[in-house]
Order: structure tokens, then C-alpha cells, then sequence
């Protein structure tokens, strides 16, 4: 759902933010709240067909144009080519959201050589190389913010996910060394962990009423979380009202105890 813009991160508006994986669920929910307001919206996805459609219709109504980029993230080289594209059409980009991810679920007894490999290439190795690509970008914009999706998942022990763990897990150290090196240049990097959030790919593959209802019930929060609930977090970081924020990790899970 639309929400009015907000003047608290007018600073936003015109600037080019590049969002991975945001062709539906959370990451198609920052492409709409960074693309209402004002910003210049730029978006990879490997699934076309919804990214195609998104695009279209929040073109529609946006002060401008979404650009959709198709690209395999597992590849390197092709993440090289789709920021020097986004740089010939975007320019400088101050705003980088590394949301791009997949929480696929392995026994332990059975991870494969090849299961660990795709699993890391896509939630973490992705996330450096296109930080690392789009880093001179932001240099040239005079500063940046760069905000790496995580998750929870991590600190639950959760038994079925030991390859998405390591990987998210992995993030926060990636965030605090890449803050570390970027700060002096003036580009932020920082961290949301999300909690259970509840997407229409989660209710079709991992979620059920029960299980939703159990993890309410462990929130402070007593209300569902949706993907809208992470647009406000990232406006924050993204914005100058976050200026002297950095090496930070927010949790966003409505308080699970």
C-alpha cells in the first residue's frame, strides 16, 4: 500500500539508490518506498517477469522512472556489467541496499559441496562484490550509504537453515570491516536483521498460521511484520538523519524474547 511521503528524508529525494532482489517481497517494498519519494529508483532481479511488471507500474506513478536490471548476482562479471550500465543511466549512486537473498533449507547431514557453494554465493559473496562495484560510484557522489540485509536467523539456532546462518551471519562482520575501510570516504555501511516477516513466498513454502502465531506470540509487538515494516528502517540508514551512523546493526523483529 502507498503511504504518503514523508519530508523527514527529503534529502532522499532525486538521489539514485540501487536496491538488489527487488523484484518482489521485502525488496519490492523498498523499491516502491524509496521511488515514491522522489528518489531514483534502480533495481536488480533475476525473475523478470514480476520485476518487468513492478517497474512498469510504479513508473506509473513515481516522480521518476524504476529501472529494472536483469542480472544473475552469482556471477561476478555480470555484476560489473549491470553498475557500469546503472552508471552510464543513474550516475553517482548514493544509496546501495543489498537485499538480495535466499533463505533455502538443508539437513545438516545431507549439505552438499555444491548446496553450500550456491547458498553463499548468493546471500553473501554477491553482497561484497556489488558493494565493491558500486564503491566508486559513491566516492564520486561525495559519500554514500550502504545498507546490507541480514537476518535473525542466525541467533535462533534454528536447525534447518546452517547454510543461510553462516552466510547471514557472515554479513555482520562484512558490514563492520566495510565500514571500517569506507568511513573515511564518508559511506555508511550498516546492517538490518529482519525477524519473521511475512512475505507471500514464506506463506507458500515455510509458513503456516500456527507457526505465525507462535512467533507473535514471542514478540513484544503482537501484530504480523510485513515488508512494509523494513521500508522505514532503511529510509533512516539511507538518509542524513543516519549521517554519523555506521558499522550498526538494527533488528527489526517486534522484539522477540
Amino acid at each position: 500500500m502507498l503511504t504518503a511521503p514523508t519530508t523527514l528524508t527529503g534529502d532522499l529525494q532525486d538521489s539514485a539508490v540501487l536496491i538488489t532482489g527487488g523484484g518482489s517481497g521485502i525488496g519490492a517494498a523498498l523499491v516502491e518506498g524509496f521511488a515514491i519519494r522522489g528518489a531514483r529508483v534502480a533495481f536488480v532481479d533475476i525473475a523478470e517477469a514480476p520485476s518487468r511488471a513492478l517497474a512498469a507500474r510504479l513508473s506509473a506513478i513515481s516522480a521518476h522512472p524504476v529501472a529494472y536490471y536483469h542480472a544473475d548476482l552469482r556471477d561476478v562479471a555480470a555484476i560489473r556489467n549491470t553498475v557500469a550500465a546503472l552508471e552510464s543511466d543513474l550516475g553517482a549512486i548514493r544509496v546501495l541496499i543489498n537485499n538480495a537473498g535466499w533463505d533455502d533449507r538443508h539437513e545438516f547431514d545431507t549439505v552438499s559441496e555444491a548446496d553450500w557453494d550456491n547458498s553463499q554465493a548468493i546471500n553473501l559473496k554477491q553482497m561484497f562484490f556489488v558493494s565493491q562495484a558500486v564503491a566508486p560510484l559513491m566516492r564520486a557522489a561525495g559519500g554514500g550509504s550502504i545498507i546490507n540485509f541480514s537476518s535473525i536467523a542466525f541467533m535462533l539456532n534454528m536447525p534447518e537453515v546452517p547454510v543461510y546462518a553462516t552466510a547471514k551471519a557472515g554479513i555482520i562482520g562484512l558490514t563492520k570491516s566495510m565500514a571500517g575501510r569506507l568511513g573515511p570516504e564518508n559511506i555508511r555501511v550498516n546492517a538490518i536483521l529482519p525477524g519473521m516477516i511475512v512475505t507471500e513466498r514464506q506463506k507458500a513454502l515455510w509458513l503456516t498460521d500456527d507457526s505465525i502465531a507462535r512467533m507473535v506470540d514471542r514478540q513484544c509487538l503482537k501484530h504480523i511484520l510485513t515488508a512494509q515494516d523494513l521500508v522505514g528502517p532503511c529510509l533512516f540508514l539511507a538518509s542524513d538523519l543516519a549521517a554519523s551512523i555506521t558499522a550498526q546493526s538494527i533488528i527489526v523483529d517486534g522484539g522477540i524474547f
